[in-house]
Protein backbone atom coordinates (compact mmCIF):
# COMPACT_ATOMS: atom_id res chain seq x y z
CA UNK A 1 0.00 0.00 0.00
CA UNK A 2 2.60 2.47 1.05
CA UNK A 3 4.43 1.70 -2.47
CA UNK A 4 1.50 2.66 -4.38
CA UNK A 5 1.22 5.92 -2.62
CA UNK A 6 4.87 7.00 -3.56
CA UNK A 7 3.91 5.76 -7.39
CA UNK A 8 0.96 8.34 -7.44
CA UNK A 9 2.98 11.20 -5.72
CA UNK A 10 5.84 10.11 -8.43
CA UNK A 11 3.29 10.18 -11.17
CA UNK A 12 1.48 13.50 -9.96
CA UNK A 13 4.98 15.20 -9.97
CA UNK A 14 5.78 14.24 -13.31
CA UNK A 15 2.47 15.28 -14.85
CA UNK A 16 2.99 18.81 -12.78
CA UNK A 17 6.70 19.09 -14.50
CA UNK A 18 5.54 18.22 -17.75
CA UNK A 19 2.56 21.06 -17.41
CA UNK A 20 5.39 23.56 -16.47
CA UNK A 21 7.48 22.65 -19.42
CA UNK A 22 4.93 23.34 -21.48
CA UNK A 23 3.93 26.62 -20.50
CA UNK A 24 7.88 27.32 -20.89
CA UNK A 25 7.82 26.13 -24.22
CA UNK A 26 5.08 27.97 -25.33
CA UNK A 27 6.35 31.60 -23.57
CA UNK A 28 10.02 30.97 -25.26
CA UNK A 29 7.92 30.34 -28.68
CA UNK A 30 5.88 33.48 -28.25
CA UNK A 31 9.59 35.32 -27.79
CA UNK A 32 10.55 33.82 -30.38
CA UNK A 33 7.67 34.71 -32.32
CA UNK A 34 7.83 38.54 -31.42
CA UNK A 35 11.41 38.31 -32.18
CA UNK A 36 11.26 37.27 -35.58
CA UNK A 37 8.37 39.94 -36.19
CA UNK A 38 10.95 42.57 -34.99
CA UNK A 39 13.66 41.38 -36.83
CA UNK A 40 11.43 41.60 -40.65
CA UNK A 41 9.56 44.95 -39.48
CA UNK A 42 11.30 47.22 -41.64
CA UNK A 43 12.35 50.36 -40.28
CA UNK A 44 11.54 53.43 -42.06
CA UNK A 45 14.00 55.76 -43.30
CA UNK A 46 13.18 59.65 -43.45
CA UNK A 47 13.23 60.55 -47.23
CA UNK A 48 14.03 64.01 -46.22
CA UNK A 49 15.05 65.76 -43.26
CA UNK A 50 13.89 68.55 -44.48
CA UNK A 51 11.63 68.56 -47.89
CA UNK A 52 13.06 70.56 -50.81
CA UNK A 53 10.23 73.04 -50.52
CA UNK A 54 10.51 73.97 -47.19
CA UNK A 55 14.35 74.75 -47.11
CA UNK A 56 15.38 77.92 -45.94
CA UNK A 57 16.30 79.62 -49.12
CA UNK A 58 12.77 78.26 -50.85
CA UNK A 59 11.12 79.74 -47.62
CA UNK A 60 13.01 83.14 -48.28
CA UNK A 61 12.22 82.90 -51.87
CA UNK A 62 8.92 81.50 -52.34
CA UNK A 63 7.04 81.78 -48.35
CA UNK A 64 4.44 84.15 -47.70
CA UNK A 65 5.93 85.59 -44.62
CA UNK A 66 9.05 86.89 -47.10
CA UNK A 67 6.66 87.90 -50.24
CA UNK A 68 3.27 87.82 -49.36
CA UNK A 69 3.42 89.84 -46.30
CA UNK A 70 5.58 92.58 -46.66
CA UNK A 71 4.64 93.04 -50.75
CA UNK A 72 1.01 93.70 -49.21
CA UNK A 73 2.28 95.86 -45.80
CA UNK A 74 4.08 97.96 -48.48
CA UNK A 75 1.53 98.35 -51.31
CA UNK A 76 -1.84 97.51 -49.89
CA UNK A 77 -2.47 97.73 -46.33
CA UNK A 78 -6.27 97.18 -46.80
CA UNK A 79 -5.31 93.50 -48.07
CA UNK A 80 -2.87 92.70 -45.37
CA UNK A 81 -5.81 93.39 -42.94
CA UNK A 82 -7.87 91.02 -44.52
CA UNK A 83 -4.87 88.87 -44.19
CA UNK A 84 -4.74 88.49 -40.71
CA UNK A 85 -7.01 90.74 -39.72
CA UNK A 86 -5.21 93.40 -38.17
CA UNK A 87 -3.42 96.55 -39.44
CA UNK A 88 0.28 96.51 -40.13
CA UNK A 89 1.11 98.71 -36.63
CA UNK A 90 -0.81 96.13 -34.55
CA UNK A 91 1.03 93.27 -35.75
CA UNK A 92 3.81 94.78 -35.07
CA UNK A 93 2.92 95.63 -31.35
CA UNK A 94 1.65 92.69 -30.91
CA UNK A 95 5.26 90.88 -32.20
CA UNK A 96 7.24 93.33 -29.99
CA UNK A 97 5.17 91.58 -26.96
CA UNK A 98 5.80 88.20 -28.21
CA UNK A 99 8.90 87.59 -30.07
CA UNK A 100 10.88 87.20 -26.04
CA UNK A 101 8.28 84.13 -25.64
CA UNK A 102 8.35 82.39 -28.59
CA UNK A 103 11.62 83.12 -29.98
CA UNK A 104 14.35 80.32 -30.21
CA UNK A 105 18.25 80.30 -29.78
CA UNK A 106 20.30 79.64 -32.80
CA UNK A 107 22.04 76.76 -32.59
CA UNK A 108 24.85 75.29 -35.15
CA UNK A 109 22.82 72.49 -36.04
CA UNK A 110 20.16 75.04 -37.91
CA UNK A 111 18.27 78.39 -37.89
CA UNK A 112 15.51 79.06 -36.04
CA UNK A 113 12.32 80.52 -37.34
CA UNK A 114 11.52 83.86 -37.54
CA UNK A 115 8.78 85.23 -34.43
CA UNK A 116 7.35 87.17 -37.26
CA UNK A 117 6.73 84.49 -39.55
CA UNK A 118 4.96 82.24 -36.54
CA UNK A 119 2.99 85.18 -35.67
CA UNK A 120 1.68 85.87 -39.10
CA UNK A 121 0.98 81.95 -39.91
CA UNK A 122 -1.33 81.74 -36.31
CA UNK A 123 -2.79 84.81 -37.17
CA UNK A 124 -3.77 83.70 -40.68
CA UNK A 125 -5.15 80.16 -39.17
CA UNK A 126 -7.16 81.85 -36.83
CA UNK A 127 -8.68 84.20 -39.43
CA UNK A 128 -9.51 81.65 -41.72
CA UNK A 129 -9.43 78.41 -40.14
CA UNK A 130 -6.93 77.25 -42.76
CA UNK A 131 -5.64 73.28 -42.18
CA UNK A 132 -2.24 72.98 -41.17
CA UNK A 133 -1.23 71.38 -44.31
CA UNK A 134 -2.50 74.97 -45.94
CA UNK A 135 -0.54 76.73 -43.45
CA UNK A 136 2.58 74.75 -44.18
CA UNK A 137 2.21 75.40 -48.03
CA UNK A 138 1.66 78.45 -47.77
CA UNK A 139 4.91 79.41 -45.45
CA UNK A 140 7.20 76.73 -46.19
CA UNK A 141 7.30 74.80 -43.58
CA UNK A 142 6.36 71.55 -42.18
CA UNK A 143 2.39 70.87 -40.58
CA UNK A 144 3.94 69.14 -37.85
CA UNK A 145 6.05 72.59 -36.96
CA UNK A 146 2.21 74.33 -37.31
CA UNK A 147 1.37 72.06 -34.81
CA UNK A 148 3.77 72.89 -32.50
CA UNK A 149 4.01 76.65 -31.77
CA UNK A 150 0.51 77.34 -32.45
CA UNK A 151 -0.41 77.18 -28.89
CA UNK A 152 3.13 78.07 -27.87
CA UNK A 153 2.02 81.38 -29.72
CA UNK A 154 -1.51 81.70 -28.54
CA UNK A 155 -0.20 81.39 -24.96
CA UNK A 156 2.66 83.73 -25.81
CA UNK A 157 -0.45 86.39 -26.45
CA UNK A 158 -2.33 85.49 -23.65
CA UNK A 159 0.89 85.95 -21.11
CA UNK A 160 1.69 89.73 -22.96
CA UNK A 161 -1.85 91.07 -22.50
CA UNK A 162 -3.97 89.07 -20.39
CA UNK A 163 -3.51 91.39 -17.32
CA UNK A 164 -3.67 94.80 -19.43
CA UNK A 165 -7.00 93.60 -21.49
CA UNK A 166 -8.27 90.88 -20.00
CA UNK A 167 -8.55 92.14 -16.34
CA UNK A 168 -11.96 92.37 -14.86
CA UNK A 169 -12.86 95.14 -12.64
CA UNK A 170 -11.42 95.40 -9.01
CA UNK A 171 -12.98 98.04 -7.68
CA UNK A 172 -16.00 99.82 -6.52
CA UNK A 173 -14.22 102.85 -8.52
CA UNK A 174 -14.05 100.60 -12.01
CA UNK A 175 -16.96 98.69 -11.90
CA UNK A 176 -19.00 102.13 -11.33
CA UNK A 177 -17.27 103.33 -14.94
CA UNK A 178 -18.60 100.12 -16.45
CA UNK A 179 -22.26 100.88 -15.00
CA UNK A 180 -21.91 104.11 -16.46
CA UNK A 181 -21.46 102.99 -20.23
CA UNK A 182 -24.63 100.69 -19.57
CA UNK A 183 -26.59 103.23 -17.67
CA UNK A 184 -25.79 106.22 -20.72
CA UNK A 185 -25.29 103.96 -23.76
CA UNK A 186 -28.17 101.05 -23.00
CA UNK A 187 -30.04 103.27 -20.73
CA UNK A 188 -30.28 100.47 -17.47
CA UNK A 189 -29.04 101.83 -14.71
CA UNK A 190 -26.65 99.39 -12.13
CA UNK A 191 -26.04 96.84 -15.10
CA UNK A 192 -22.50 96.02 -14.26
CA UNK A 193 -22.40 93.89 -17.31
CA UNK A 194 -23.80 91.38 -19.81
CA UNK A 195 -23.02 87.64 -19.41
CA UNK A 196 -23.63 84.73 -22.09
CA UNK A 197 -22.15 81.73 -23.36
CA UNK A 198 -21.49 79.69 -26.33
CA UNK A 199 -20.57 76.27 -27.70
CA UNK A 200 -17.49 76.32 -29.87
CA UNK A 201 -17.01 73.28 -32.18
CA UNK A 202 -14.51 70.49 -31.77
CA UNK A 203 -13.46 67.60 -32.93
CA UNK A 204 -13.95 64.62 -30.76
CA UNK A 205 -11.32 63.98 -28.58
CA UNK A 206 -9.99 60.50 -28.30
CA UNK A 207 -11.44 58.33 -26.15
CA UNK A 208 -14.17 61.21 -24.31
CA UNK A 209 -17.15 59.21 -24.54
CA UNK A 210 -20.06 62.08 -24.72
CA UNK A 211 -17.73 64.13 -22.35
CA UNK A 212 -17.98 67.08 -24.70
CA UNK A 213 -21.36 65.80 -26.50
CA UNK A 214 -23.87 68.19 -26.02
CA UNK A 215 -27.48 69.05 -26.60
CA UNK A 216 -27.51 69.70 -31.04
CA UNK A 217 -25.58 66.61 -31.53
CA UNK A 218 -21.85 67.96 -32.17
CA UNK A 219 -18.49 68.04 -29.53
CA UNK A 220 -17.87 71.51 -28.09
CA UNK A 221 -16.27 73.60 -25.43
CA UNK A 222 -17.91 76.74 -24.00
CA UNK A 223 -16.81 80.48 -23.17
CA UNK A 224 -18.66 82.27 -20.86
CA UNK A 225 -17.97 85.72 -20.74
CA UNK A 226 -18.85 88.69 -19.43
CA UNK A 227 -19.03 92.04 -22.00
CA UNK A 228 -19.21 95.56 -21.18
CA UNK A 229 -21.03 98.29 -23.10
CA UNK A 230 -18.46 98.68 -25.80
CA UNK A 231 -18.35 95.10 -26.67
CA UNK A 232 -15.24 94.50 -24.58
CA UNK A 233 -14.76 91.07 -22.51
CA UNK A 234 -14.60 91.85 -19.10
CA UNK A 235 -14.56 88.12 -17.65
CA UNK A 236 -14.09 84.93 -19.81
CA UNK A 237 -14.00 81.05 -18.14
CA UNK A 238 -13.72 78.06 -20.79
CA UNK A 239 -13.43 75.14 -18.68
CA UNK A 240 -16.82 74.31 -19.90
CA UNK A 241 -17.39 70.84 -21.82
CA UNK A 242 -20.08 70.30 -23.99
CA UNK A 243 -22.05 67.84 -21.95
CA UNK A 244 -23.20 70.13 -19.31
CA UNK A 245 -26.11 72.06 -18.92
CA UNK A 246 -26.26 75.67 -18.78
CA UNK A 247 -27.02 75.75 -14.93
CA UNK A 248 -23.60 73.28 -14.69
CA UNK A 249 -21.31 75.72 -16.64
CA UNK A 250 -22.37 78.77 -14.89
CA UNK A 251 -22.27 77.15 -11.34
CA UNK A 252 -19.14 75.80 -11.22
CA UNK A 253 -17.45 78.73 -13.17
CA UNK A 254 -15.39 80.98 -10.82
CA UNK A 255 -18.34 84.15 -11.60
CA UNK A 256 -20.77 82.39 -9.80
CA UNK A 257 -18.81 81.84 -6.77
CA UNK A 258 -17.70 85.29 -6.09
CA UNK A 259 -21.44 86.24 -6.82
CA UNK A 260 -22.14 83.83 -3.87
CA UNK A 261 -19.83 84.99 -1.43
CA UNK A 262 -20.08 88.36 -2.50
CA UNK A 263 -16.03 89.14 -3.54
CA UNK A 264 -16.20 90.49 -6.80
CA UNK A 265 -15.93 94.04 -5.00
CA UNK A 266 -19.14 95.44 -6.83
CA UNK A 267 -20.58 98.74 -5.37
CA UNK A 268 -22.74 98.94 -2.40
CA UNK A 269 -26.42 99.09 -3.24
CA UNK A 270 -27.69 102.28 -3.91
CA UNK A 271 -31.12 104.04 -4.91
CA UNK A 272 -31.68 103.83 -8.49
CA UNK A 273 -31.77 107.38 -10.74
CA UNK A 274 -34.58 109.25 -9.54
CA UNK A 275 -35.47 106.67 -6.48
CA UNK A 276 -34.98 106.37 -2.91
CA UNK A 277 -34.70 102.49 -2.22
CA UNK A 278 -32.10 100.61 -2.08
CA UNK A 279 -31.37 98.13 -5.43
CA UNK A 280 -27.86 95.95 -5.81
CA UNK A 281 -25.32 96.49 -8.85
CA UNK A 282 -26.31 92.99 -11.13
CA UNK A 283 -25.35 91.47 -14.83
CA UNK A 284 -27.99 91.13 -17.12
CA UNK A 285 -28.21 87.25 -18.84
CA UNK A 286 -30.56 85.45 -20.71
CA UNK A 287 -33.01 82.35 -19.46
CA UNK A 288 -30.14 79.88 -19.89
CA UNK A 289 -28.68 81.14 -16.48
CA UNK A 290 -30.85 81.16 -12.92
CA UNK A 291 -32.65 83.77 -11.37
CA UNK A 292 -29.80 85.78 -8.97
CA UNK A 293 -30.05 89.02 -6.39
CA UNK A 294 -26.71 89.87 -8.98
CA UNK A 295 -28.28 88.14 -12.19
CA UNK A 296 -31.05 89.79 -13.94
CA UNK A 297 -33.27 88.25 -17.22
CA UNK A 298 -36.15 88.74 -18.95
CA UNK A 299 -39.57 87.34 -18.17
CA UNK A 300 -40.92 84.08 -19.51
CA UNK A 301 -42.19 85.26 -22.89
CA UNK A 302 -45.90 83.89 -22.68
CA UNK A 303 -48.71 86.07 -21.48
CA UNK A 304 -47.00 88.68 -20.06
CA UNK A 305 -48.62 92.08 -19.43
CA UNK A 306 -47.77 95.30 -21.69
CA UNK A 307 -45.59 96.58 -18.30
CA UNK A 308 -43.43 92.64 -18.42
CA UNK A 309 -42.62 93.04 -21.69
CA UNK A 310 -41.76 96.66 -22.01
CA UNK A 311 -39.22 95.44 -18.89
CA UNK A 312 -38.28 92.82 -21.22
CA UNK A 313 -37.21 94.71 -23.91
CA UNK A 314 -35.14 96.75 -21.98
CA UNK A 315 -33.59 94.44 -20.40
CA UNK A 316 -32.92 92.36 -23.67
CA UNK A 317 -31.55 95.78 -25.31
CA UNK A 318 -28.53 96.15 -23.05
CA UNK A 319 -28.26 91.86 -22.83
CA UNK A 320 -27.40 91.92 -26.68
CA UNK A 321 -24.26 93.65 -26.36
CA UNK A 322 -23.08 89.76 -25.19
CA UNK A 323 -24.34 88.63 -28.59
CA UNK A 324 -22.94 91.75 -30.20
CA UNK A 325 -19.48 90.90 -28.93
CA UNK A 326 -19.26 87.51 -29.74
CA UNK A 327 -20.67 88.06 -33.14
CA UNK A 328 -17.45 90.35 -33.70
CA UNK A 329 -15.14 87.40 -32.29
CA UNK A 330 -16.36 85.16 -34.71
CA UNK A 331 -16.53 87.30 -37.60
CA UNK A 332 -13.00 88.35 -37.12
CA UNK A 333 -11.25 85.45 -36.36
CA UNK A 334 -13.23 82.60 -38.32
CA UNK A 335 -11.81 79.60 -37.06
CA UNK A 336 -14.11 80.11 -34.27
CA UNK A 337 -17.22 79.03 -36.93
CA UNK A 338 -15.97 75.94 -38.36
CA UNK A 339 -14.88 72.64 -36.44
CA UNK A 340 -11.75 73.21 -34.75
CA UNK A 341 -9.38 70.40 -35.04
CA UNK A 342 -7.31 70.54 -32.29
CA UNK A 343 -7.54 68.81 -28.54
CA UNK A 344 -9.86 70.31 -26.17
CA UNK A 345 -6.70 72.01 -24.62
CA UNK A 346 -4.92 73.41 -27.25
CA UNK A 347 -8.80 75.15 -27.91
CA UNK A 348 -8.29 76.89 -24.44
CA UNK A 349 -5.62 78.17 -24.99
CA UNK A 350 -6.38 79.45 -28.90
CA UNK A 351 -9.70 81.06 -27.15
CA UNK A 352 -8.10 82.54 -24.40
CA UNK A 353 -5.62 84.27 -26.87
CA UNK A 354 -8.44 85.40 -29.16
CA UNK A 355 -10.40 87.19 -25.93
CA UNK A 356 -7.51 89.18 -25.95
CA UNK A 357 -6.70 89.95 -29.08
CA UNK A 358 -10.46 90.57 -29.49
CA UNK A 359 -10.18 93.28 -26.28
CA UNK A 360 -7.05 95.05 -28.13
CA UNK A 361 -8.52 95.78 -31.28
CA UNK A 362 -11.59 97.46 -29.28
CA UNK A 363 -9.17 99.25 -27.06
CA UNK A 364 -6.74 100.24 -29.99
CA UNK A 365 -9.62 100.71 -32.71
CA UNK A 366 -12.84 100.96 -31.30
CA UNK A 367 -14.46 102.67 -34.72
CA UNK A 368 -13.30 99.13 -36.59
CA UNK A 369 -15.90 96.30 -37.29
CA UNK A 370 -18.93 98.26 -35.91
CA UNK A 371 -20.83 97.27 -38.93
CA UNK A 372 -20.74 94.32 -37.41
CA UNK A 373 -23.02 95.03 -34.35
CA UNK A 374 -26.70 95.74 -34.17
CA UNK A 375 -27.67 99.42 -34.38
CA UNK A 376 -30.81 101.65 -33.47
CA UNK A 377 -31.78 104.10 -36.07
CA UNK A 378 -33.09 107.80 -35.26
CA UNK A 379 -36.23 106.25 -33.85
CA UNK A 380 -34.49 103.39 -31.76
CA UNK A 381 -35.88 100.17 -33.83
CA UNK A 382 -33.20 97.60 -33.95
CA UNK A 383 -31.11 97.34 -37.33
CA UNK A 384 -29.23 93.73 -37.67
CA UNK A 385 -25.90 93.89 -37.71
CA UNK A 386 -24.11 91.98 -40.29
CA UNK A 387 -23.06 88.98 -38.14
CA UNK A 388 -26.45 88.04 -37.61
CA UNK A 389 -27.12 87.68 -41.81
CA UNK A 390 -24.24 84.94 -41.17
CA UNK A 391 -25.31 81.30 -41.41
CA UNK A 392 -22.84 80.06 -39.52
CA UNK A 393 -22.87 81.67 -35.79
CA UNK A 394 -21.68 80.39 -32.29
CA UNK A 395 -24.27 78.30 -30.83
CA UNK A 396 -26.01 79.14 -27.59
CA UNK A 397 -25.61 77.39 -24.49
CA UNK A 398 -29.50 75.99 -24.40
CA UNK A 399 -32.10 77.62 -26.59
CA UNK A 400 -34.95 76.38 -24.71
CA UNK A 401 -35.95 76.84 -21.01
CA UNK A 402 -34.10 76.39 -18.91
CA UNK A 403 -33.96 73.06 -16.47
CA UNK A 404 -32.68 71.80 -13.06
CA UNK A 405 -32.54 75.30 -11.84
CA UNK A 406 -34.64 77.86 -9.85
CA UNK A 407 -35.10 81.17 -9.15
CA UNK A 408 -34.51 82.67 -5.39
CA UNK A 409 -36.86 84.81 -3.77
CA UNK A 410 -34.65 87.73 -3.14
CA UNK A 411 -33.83 87.62 -7.34
CA UNK A 412 -37.74 87.41 -7.62
CA UNK A 413 -38.25 90.44 -6.18
CA UNK A 414 -35.93 92.45 -7.48
CA UNK A 415 -36.94 91.47 -10.95
CA UNK A 416 -40.28 92.77 -9.95
CA UNK A 417 -39.03 96.08 -8.15
CA UNK A 418 -36.70 96.62 -11.58
CA UNK A 419 -39.89 96.09 -13.42
CA UNK A 420 -41.78 98.72 -11.91
CA UNK A 421 -38.60 101.80 -11.56
CA UNK A 422 -38.95 100.96 -15.81
CA UNK A 423 -42.55 101.49 -16.03
CA UNK A 424 -42.22 104.24 -13.42
CA UNK A 425 -40.93 108.36 -14.82
CA UNK A 426 -38.18 107.83 -13.02
CA UNK A 427 -36.69 104.97 -14.74
CA UNK A 428 -38.73 105.05 -18.32
CA UNK A 429 -37.62 105.97 -21.69
CA UNK A 430 -39.58 108.26 -24.24
CA UNK A 431 -39.57 105.55 -26.58
CA UNK A 432 -40.43 102.12 -24.97
CA UNK A 433 -44.08 102.62 -25.27
CA UNK A 434 -44.07 102.21 -28.96
CA UNK A 435 -41.63 99.13 -28.93
CA UNK A 436 -43.98 96.83 -27.46
CA UNK A 437 -47.07 95.75 -29.55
Amino acid sequence: MANLDVNLALLQVQVNMHHLLEMERARLQQEADQQLVVRRRRVRRRRYYCRPANTPLQRLLHGDWSNLLRTLRTHDEGAFYNYIRMPPRMFDEILHRVTPYIMKKQTNFKDPLEPGLKLACVLRHLATGDSYPTMAFGYRISRHTVAAFLPEVCQAIFDSYADEVLESPDSQEDWLEVEEAFRTRWNLPHCCGAIDGKHIAIRKPNKSGTLYHNYKGFFSVVLLAVVDADYKILWADVGGVGHQSDAQIFNASDLSRCLQYNTLNLPEDEPLPGDDRPFPYFFVGDDAFALRPRMMKPWGSRNLDRAYRIANYRLSRARRVSENAFGILANRWRCLLGTMMQGPQVVQVIIKALCCLHNVMRIRYPTVNNNLVDQEDDQHYLVPGEWRRDVQQLLPLNDALPRGQYDLKAGSENRKYLTAYINSPAGSVPWQERMVV
